[in-house]
């Protein structure tokens, strides 16, 4: 992908507003802070036992948090949460090592995250929803066992 078409990518994101709002009654919720930048992300799930039916967020933060956000929804949402658990695990491992990581199809617009290894310092703003999401799913999921 070029330059401008990974731009282009995080820019709908940022500016979707498709799943940023509260969930009503959510089966889950969490919030997670970057107390270095300001970043607050409160995700909402609402689940049909291990199904993830609706995904959503809110919160303030930088671009790249926000179309972080917006991505992460998109990738989890009508997966089971071992499904959703394995994806978080591709995008955390795309981001953190320095290795080609496939992702699947439906998902392969993460791929314009990629660009954010080049400024170390962002990384933690696009991982702060991806962070939040693991710890709610582990959650979630130790409470059905």
């Amino acid at each position: 992908m070029s330059d401008s078409l990974y731009r282009d990518i995080l820019l709908d994101h940022y500016k979707s507003k498709k799943h940023r709002f509260e969930i009503v009654d959510p089966t889950s919720k969490e919030e997670g802070k970057n107390p270095l930048c300001g970043d607050t992300i409160t995700l909402f799930t609402k689940m049909n036992g291990k199904q993830i039916e609706k995904v959503s967020y809110d919160g303030h933060g930088c671009s790249i948090s926000m179309a972080s956000s917006s991505m992460l929804c998109e990738a989890l949402e009508g997966h089971t949460v071992d499904e959703a658990l394995e994806r978080i695990q591709q995008f955390k491992e795309m981001l953190l090592t320095d290795h080609d990581v496939e992702l699947p199809d439906d998902i392969a617009d993460l791929e314009a995250m990629s660009g954010v290894k080049q400024y170390p310092v962002r990384i933690k703003c696009a991982l702060l929803v991806w962070n939040t999401a693991e710890q709610m799913l582990k959650e979630s999921q130790s409470d059905v066992q």
